[in-house]
Formats: C-alpha cells, structure tokens, sequence
C-alpha cells in the first residue's frame, strides 16, 4: 500500500480526519513508516498509533521493523494489571513505559533530533492518565566515568526512582550494592550495567549478561531513567499523605498503604493511586504535543469496553469499601477520573 505526497502532507500535518482503507494487516505498517517520515520531513512531534491491543501493537512493531528497518519505533504499553487492583505492573512493562516517556523528553529538548519516529501504543494505554510531562523532564541521570559521585548518594537516586533493591540484577528496574559496585538495569536497556566507583569516583561502567553476570563490554556513558511511574521523593510523599487523608477520611492513616508510604516505602499496588502522588497527572499526547494520530479499526469500540471493564471494576470495589475479604484491608479507590480518561 503506498500514500501519495498531498495525502501524507495532509495526515501528517493538517488537522481533521481521513480513513484509511485497503489497508491489510501487515501492509499497514508500511503507511504508518510514510505518515512518520512526512511528519519528520514537516518538523513535528512523532507519529503516534493507538493498536487495539498490546499484542497487535507488538505484530506491528515487527512488521514495521521488516518494512522500514531504518524507522526508530518506541512502543508505550498498557499496564499489565487490572484495573483497582492490589498488584503493580510488572517492572518490564513499567520500565518500558518510563524509557518511552523519557525518549520522548529528549526529543523535545534536542531541536536537532528530528529524525522520523513513531510510538506504538493500545487503547488502554492511552485510556489512562501518564506521570506529568514535568515529572519525566527533570528524572534522568547522565553518568560516564570519571565523573565523581557519591555511591550511597546514587543508591539513594535509585531507591528515589523505583528501582527496587535485590541481591543480584536480574530483570529491569533492579539495583544491587556490592561494595564499591553498583550493579542496575535501566528501563529500556538491552543490558544491565555494573559501575565501578574508587571513593566517589566513577571509575568504570560496564554491562553484563544478567544470567552468567559477567562482563560483556565497557561502555563510555549511560542514561539513567525513572524505573517507576511513582517517584518517592518528599513532595510526593507529602501530596500523597494530604490527598489520601482527604479522599478517605482521617482512619485511612492507619492504612497499610498509607504507613509505607509515610516512611518513605513501595508498596504493593501503589500505582493505582497515582494520581494522588502528583499535582496533576497528564497524557500519552501531553508528551508528543501536535503529533498525527491514527488507530487501528474499531478503536473506538475497544476504548468503550475498556471504560466499562473499569467502571464494573470501580463499582465492585466501591461496594466491598467497608469489607475485609480474606484478611486484606479494605481497598479504598479513587474516582475513576482521577486515573482514567472518560
């Protein structure tokens, strides 16, 4: 399937809406590379396209890797939990979601970085509110040897940022401590890293293969982005505490969740009061201002059933609010504006 130049100028940088047909699955992500390119060669932010699910979104990242290999593509997926749940995403999908995030706030600081780039998203992604734009352009760390930084100040940053603490990095979004080492897996990387400190020198940074953690090659510098969509620094700790109280009531400071937030520690499902942690929380199209947006047929009708699947889930919890089932504390949730897009 190929687009003439005067309907790609038009898709790419025109407001409005055009319909695509005779557009197979497959040869679709050869129009998704085009309407990228277009809005690259018109100085605009990244195409963005909304598939209907994770899965059809991971199809379409492969096809466009076949049809455009020279295309950076980013993927943002929906969290992997249901909706008022007691679990957090997986650390996998949160760290992909943060290095999308994070992606997309270099590009808008590097003027010259205009090359072509589309985001893959799914209707649940975007159905549901982001960590502000803010929040992402202020959180990542640049480290490269020589540079001199504490390593329990580092640790700190870490803890700060979501990462959590293990005895040995593994899987995304992990940190270790050995000594002068620090061993962590950064969102979006394709390795973890061990960094070598002499006092508060950063003496080496170096990657290794997370199932032998061993070496496989020295690296001249690193970016460091958030691991978590919560970030536990004291003002967040500080609008948590007052947004909580306020939502539910002053008993609701005996909350399990409220005491680990207090004392500055994760808790388990902490993500679905996300926006208690943040003065405003924003969306997937806050970080790609002006970007083209095209969806996948029948968008529409999935964004309908995923607005219902949360409403039946907000309305179970809403009714069990004063029950304790099977020992767990009562699950107190916010609105359901307060996380997802009505």
């Amino acid at each position: 399937m190929t687009l003439d130049a005067e309907t790609l100028r038009r898709l790419a940088g025109e407001p409005g809406e055009t319909i695509l047909s005779e557009a197979p699955e497959g040869l679709d992500a050869l129009a998704l590379a085009d309407i990228a390119r277009a809005a690259a060669a018109q100085g605009r932010a990244p195409a963005i396209h909304v598939a209907l699910s994770d899965k059809r979104m991971a199809r379409l990242a492969s096809a466009l890797a076949f049809f455009a290999p020279g295309l950076e593509v980013i993927r943002f997926p929906a969290w992997d939990c249901m909706p008022y749940d007691r679990v957090s995403p997986s650390a996998a999908i949160i760290s992909r979601r943060m290095a999308a995030l994070a992606r997309l706030a270099r590009r808008r600081a590097d003027e010259a970085d205009t090359a072509p780039l589309i985001v893959l998203t799914s209707v649940n992604a975007i159905s549901q509110r982001t960590p502000p734009v803010s929040a992402v352009e202020n959180a990542s760390l640049h480290l490269r040897p020589g540079m001199i930084r504490k390593p329990e100040e580092l640790a700190a940053w870490l803890s700060r940022q979501g990462f959590a603490h293990a005895g040995m990095v593994v899987e995304p979004g992990g940190f270790a401590t050995r000594g002068s080492l620090i061993d962590l897996y950064a969102p979006g990387a394709q390795e973890p890293v061990r960094l070598d400190f002499f006092g508060d020198e950063l003496e080496s940074i170096r990657a290794f293969d997370p199932a032998t953690q061993r070496t496989t090659r020295a690296l001249n510098e690193i970016t460091l982005d958030p691991a978590s969509e919560v970030l536990l620094d004291e003002a967040a700790i500080g609008r948590f505490r007052t947004g909580y109280v306020a939502a539910f009531g002053g008993d609701a400071a005996r909350d399990p969740l409220y005491e680990s937030i207090k004392e500055g520690r994760r808790h388990l499902g902490m993500e679905h009061w996300l926006p208690l942690f943040y003065e405003r929380l924003d969306t997937l199209f806050d970080h790609a201002p002006g970007a083209p947006v095209s969806f996948d047929h029948e968008a529409d009708a999935a964004r309908a059933a995923r607005l219902e699947e949360v409403e039946e889930y907000y309305a179970a919890r809403k009714s069990a609010v004063r029950e304790k089932l099977f020992g767990a504390d009562p699950y107190k949730p916010l609105p359901i504006n307060a996380l997802h897009i009505p």
